[in-house]
């Protein structure tokens, strides 16, 4: 563990305050680009804010801040070596787009011109993901001028994208192609957030996800219901058939190997899930749900956090207007998602629904399959030495126990860790309330400066405690 001493700490706090009336003000100045990369009529603007995000990391003192090109929208990378051949090289992963806003969709102001009002500020990006991108910039700042270092105590990247509030189509290819650039020994995502402003958490993992769907054919056309239902296949039907028979009686996947290669949770991660201060009746309400239900055997957390699904996202066929039409359609489409946990492997997955889907149609029921690619799950186990040096930094910054989360949700962090091959740690501030991708969204200013102390103790606290991890 870091026996840094507690007036470096000090020395870190003093630093931010110094400097947090121009941070804010240069927060500002970047939350009024509109860089919403779904608009095209915003792609300069999306350049903008990379040329912008370039420039003030040059300012800050990195030696390389490059826009990298794509067939889409820029991604900026720095890097500043720490001078150390023995140090831990970590590459912080962000973006700069954000998503569409507009006064009218509810906002009380305009959403690209920030307000700071009561502790808070106000602005389209101010916490995904802009503000969690630069909080790093002052936090390296602070780790110079508490430890008198002159370069960062890792080897320090970053890669900031510029589509990832469009689906990061080019990001992929961009970090293979640059994996050479890219090499590091650590990856951390800026673009998440905690359990709560009085709770403290990191997350130590993500699910991945892979959907398709699935095309079924009966008769050349629509037939008579009365001449032949009953006596020929009907694609409706064996869609809902097929929706019926994803789930047993318990809410486990029936596609055979599914479950191949999942990491079970340990006794110690239910437990630490367990602590959390979880309000089921709370999260109904945010699901717009009247009920909890899934697997047997698992709480409302584990499910959604750490064990994989299977969902029907749309079922269609035959005759939707108004009254009826008795018929036997020709078509009909069943559109299904999974998500993965660590262990699993998308491809065989794939696989395994395309041969349960062949097995269970009858002859008769042609039928196509369109997957629509997949992103890996990805976590690192809690007794990683990187994740212990990013809990050990959020504690000092917080002054208090950080606890454990992982994520739902896919995105892109199983990219680098395809290409790159190493582990992937999370360190955001933001919290449920702020709003990602609604109107209002804010970022509370106190815990803006806690990520920026945290980003100043981890640096040293990973040089310190690496050891070959």
């Amino acid at each position: 563990m870091s026996t840094i001493p507690a007036a470096q700490d000090s020395a870190v706090r003093a630093h931010i305050q110094d400097r947090r009336a121009a941070f804010l003000d240069d927060l500002v100045e970047w939350l009024r680009i509109p860089s919403v990369s779904a608009d095209p009529e915003h792609a300069d603007d999306v350049r903008r804010s990379a040329a912008w995000l370039a420039d003030k990391l040059k300012a800050t003192g990195f030696p390389v801040a490059e826009i990298w090109e794509t067939p889409g929208h820029p991604a900026v990378f720095a890097e500043w070596p720490s001078g150390d051949p023995d140090a831990p090289t970590v590459l912080v992963y962000g973006h700069h787009d954000v998503q569409p806003a507009a006064r009218d969709d509810g906002w009380h102001t305009d959403p690209f011109e920030p307000v700071e009002h009561d502790g808070r500020l106000y602005a389209r990006g101010a916490a995904d993901d802009k503000g969690q991108v630069f909080f790093h910039t002052l936090g390296v700042s602070a780790h110079l001028a508490a430890t008198g270092r002159t370069a960062p105590a890792v080897n320090l990247k970053l890669l900031i994208e510029g589509e990832e509030e469009s689906g990061s189509p080019h990001f992929p290819d961009l970090v293979h192609r640059q994996a050479e650039r890219l090499a590091c020994d650590a990856v951390i995502v800026s673009d998440t957030g905690m359990w709560s402003a009085d709770t403290p958490t990191v997350c130590t993992g993500m699910r991945g996800l892979t959907d398709c769907q699935i095309d079924l054919h009966g008769p050349d056309q629509d037939i008579h219901s009365g001449s032949f239902g009953g006596a020929v296949p009907n694609p409706a039907t064996e869609a809902a058939r097929l929706a019926a028979a994803l789930h047993d009686d318990e809410r486990r996947v029936t596609v055979p190997g599914f479950y191949d290669g999942v990491i079970e949770l340990t006794e110690r991660e239910r437990a630490l899930f367990a602590e959390l201060p979880f309000d089921e009746t709370a999260w109904l309400h945010t699901a717009h749900s009247h009920a909890a239900l899934g697997e047997h055997g698992y709480t409302t957390l584990e499910r959604v956090w750490a064990r994989p699904t299977a969902e029907v996202n749309g079922i269609s066929g035959g005759y939707q207007g108004p009254g009826g039409k008795t018929i036997v359609p020709s078509t009909a489409q069943l559109k299904l998602s999974f998500r993965l946990v660590a262990g699993q492997d998308a491809d065989a997955v794939q696989q395994s629904v395309r041969d349960w889907v062949a097995q269970r149609l009858p002859h008769g029921i042609r039928h196509d399959i369109t997957f629509w690619g997949a992103t890996r799950p990805c976590l690192t186990p809690l007794g990683h030495p990187a994740l212990q040096s990013l809990a050990r930094a959020m504690e000092r910054a917080f002054g208090q126990t950080v606890r454990f989360t992982r994520e739902g949700g896919s995105g892109p962090a199983a990219d680098l860790q395809d290409a790159l091959d190493v582990p992937v740690l999370f360190l955001g501030i933001s919290i449920p309330s702020d709003g990602w991708h609604a109107p209002n969204e804010k970022v509370e200013l106190d815990l803006l400066e806690k990520g920026v102390e945290t980003a100043a103790h981890l640096w040293g606290d990973l040089a310190e405690n690496w050891h070959g991890a």
